[in-house]
């Protein structure tokens, strides 16, 4: 037997301890409250994660107060000033996302950020709203955490959330609602602000007034059907990023209306909305994107030149040009416009069959196919084996006609030339979309949604073809909205008058989009999200991203680890394509 002498003995204790003591110190829990000042507490409900709640021997009555589990800080090399407040989800009956809480807990730390899991009260109080507990110990653990930061070592002002479902409703209440005091004072630290910073929520469940403590009833729509009054959108509401898929029965529309609100209120916003996704958390780097545009991760870099990253066309493709309207047969031929034609840039290597056809904006004005707007996505694409078509359109505006008239007609006749020469490529003729930027975003929703409608008498056997597209991407489109033919002015922009243009068919044959937009845009974002909603309306999937703080021709010039500066992934992604 190993005999110790005394001042080995205390060595060997001491040691013991410290190894006792490490895991704990891994990972601290911090109650929030005194354990008889706890307000509005109820005898049935308790603090725990699922996976300690469903422990054999777990205890309720050792539960009974929500805590903070602060994880450990992140490597000296990396940290940031930002801490994030994680929050689970699970129907404000249980705090169910344990593998939600550790995958944000592994990035955000890796990624220099102090992470803390906030463990709220559960079940649903009686006789209370159903949030009004979890929303109590919220606004608790946020003046817990800002008293933290000297300690811990971060800013007080940089404070954000992330959450899921239920945890994304009591996420907002916090984002929104920091100057309503939800329980009496009962010690000093209820002197510290309960504000946060900035929130990333995702699928926010009991939003729209339809829903209120479940799913959506009527999915979010109706002429009745309104955002819920339990937001109160004070003036400490903070920027906010939402995360929501189209088919969650915990209404997309409810983001949409929350996005809709901060844009009034002049907040920086993200929207970030996904085709047939139902119930759960989507675009994770998205809101890694907002943070960084936001500078809340640190300096935002400076912006780089789009054109810049993309200097040459990728060796190998096979390059073509040719008109699209046999000579003197183009319909309301006027001498002051440009001749249209298209270009083909086909990959020596090709992924798919599939073309995409890109264009310009340039206000109806004019339209350059060697544009920012169009050389580096189609040298992007061409990269990634996609083969792309790009199309001049007749420009400037026509005499006498609306704005858009004769482009749309160069649109759906070269939509049909394609079709007719894609067989002989080696190229598929049914999948075919169209992307445009600005004017060219118009262009864009005119060729989605009113293929059905003949902008032109048939000239040849090409217009028997259909132009019909199987999808459209459209990049800030610009003259969406009724009162926005040009620039949107103040709280215009929601007025209940306001609706999309009627040159929008919105027929039968209209595809499926992907919609990116700044968020500080002066063609406002709002037209391409009341597109979205049209479009979800119609059962018709559909993708979109907004972008905070950005502007018309957000990539132009970009900083490194934004969404702007990302924004052609998002292409790619869509169209099922990866290098």
């Amino acid at each position: 037997m190993l005999s110790l002498r005394p001042n080995m003995k205390r060595s060997f204790f001491l040691l013991l301890l410290i190894a006792c003591w490490l895991p704990l110190a891994a990972q601290q829990r911090e109650f929030i409250w005194p354990a008889d000042r706890m307000p509005d507490a109820q005898p049935q409900q308790i603090a725990a994660m699922t996976d300690e709640a469903g422990q054999p021997g777990f205890n309720p009555a050792e539960h009974r107060i929500p805590y903070l589990e602060w994880f450990p800080a992140p490597d000296a090399a990396v940290k940031t000033d930002a801490c994030m407040i994680l929050i689970s989800g699970g129907a404000y009956q249980n705090c169910c996302d344990v593998g939600l809480i550790r995958y944000w807990k592994e990035e955000f730390t890796k990624r220099g950020v102090q992470c803390v899991n906030f463990v709220y009260r559960t079940p649903r109080p009686a006789g209370l709203p159903i949030y009004q507990t979890a929303w109590e110990d919220g606004q608790r653990a946020v003046r817990m955490v800002r008293s933290e930061a000297a300690r811990r070592g971060f800013d007080p002002e940089k404070i954000g959330v992330i959450s899921m479902s239920a945890g994304s409703h009591l996420a907002l209440l916090l984002a929104t609602g920091s100057l309503t005091r939800t329980y009496e004072k009962i010690d000093a630290l209820d002197d510290i602000p309960c504000h946060i910073n900035w929130a990333i929520v995702n699928a926010p469940a009991y939003v729209t007034s339809d829903g209120e403590t479940g799913p959506a009833t009527r999915e979010g729509y109706g002429t009745d059907v309104r955002l819920s009054k339990v937001f109160p959108f004070d003036g400490k509401t903070c920027p906010i990023s939402l995360h929501h898929g189209g088919a969650d029965p915990y209404s997309p529309n409810g983001s949409t209306l929350v996005y809709r609100r901060l844009r009034l209120m002049g907040i920086p916003t993200e929207l970030h909305l996904y085709p047939e996704k139902g119930h759960g958390a989507y675009g994770f780097e998205r809101g890694v994107e907002f943070m960084t545009q936001m500078g809340y991760l640190g300096p935002v870099a400076p912006e780089v030149e789009l054109e810049s990253r993309f200097p040459e066309d990728v060796a190998g493709v096979t390059y073509a040009k040719e008109a699209i309207w046999p000579e003197g047969r183009m319909p309301d031929a006027q001498p002051e416009q440009c001749e249209p034609y298209i270009e083909w840039y086909i990959p020596a290597e090709r992924k798919t069959d599939a073309i995409q056809i890109i264009y310009s904006g340039g206000s109806y004005m004019g339209n350059d196919p060697g544009s920012f707007e169009v050389t580096p996505a189609r040298r992007y694409l061409n990269s990634l084996g996609i083969t792309v078509v790009t199309m001049k359109y007749r420009t400037p505006r026509p005499q006498g006609l609306s704005k858009h008239t004769t482009a749309w007609q160069d649109l759906q006749r070269a939509i049909r030339v394609v079709r007719s020469k894609a067989a002989a490529r080696g190229l598929d003729p049914g999948q075919i979309g169209i992307m445009g930027s600005s004017a060219g975003g118009h262009l864009t929703l005119m060729g989605v949604t009113s293929s059905r409608h003949r902008s032109y008498l048939p000239i040849d056997a090409i217009d028997t073809l259909s132009c019909k597209v199987q999808w459209g991407i459209g990049i800030y489109p610009a003259y969406v909205l009724s009162y926005a033919q040009g620039w949107f002015s103040g709280e215009d922009e929601i007025n209940d008058m306001t609706h999309l243009v009627p040159e929008f068919s919105f027929d039968l044959d209209t595809a499926p989009m992907l919609l990116i937009h700044g968020d500080a845009d002066s063609y406002s974002a709002m037209g391409s999200v009341m597109v979205w909603e049209r479009l979800r309306m119609m059962g018709i999937p559909a993708e979109l991203h907004t972008l905070a703080t950005r502007e018309h021709c957000f990539q132009r010039t970009a900083s490194p680890g934004t969404g702007s500066y990302n924004w052609l992934e998002r292409i790619a992604e869509y169209l099922n394509l990866s290098r």
